[in-house]
């Protein structure tokens, strides 16, 4: 079974508007820096559930997927929420 891990992730939005993370912070408060951002998409997380935009990043010069989770309402300062996917303990 899979379950969405909310993280805290530093993100800078590029001269085009585009959302792009540059490190994400794990559970255990370890912080690592995304290397590069492969790809970009909206698809849902098909092992956890959600829907959103999935980052196809390097970490470590391992490939992962991190996601955005929008928020629905689109007012306010909350746009949404990150989480990557693992397994359940």
């Amino acid at each position: 079974m899979t379950v969405k891990v909310y993280v805290l992730v530093s993100a800078v939005f590029d001269a085009d508007g585009t959302l792009i993370p540059i490190s994400l912070t794990w559970e255990d408060g370890t912080v690592y820096a995304i290397d590069r951002v492969l790809d970009i998409r909206q698809v849902p997380a098909l092992k956890a559930g959600g829907q959103g935009d999935r980052y196809t990043v390097i970490i470590n010069g391992h490939q992962s997927y991190l996601f955005f989770e929008r928020n629905a309402l689109m007012t306010g300062n909350n746009l949404g929420r990150w989480f990557v996917e693992r397994r359940a303990a």
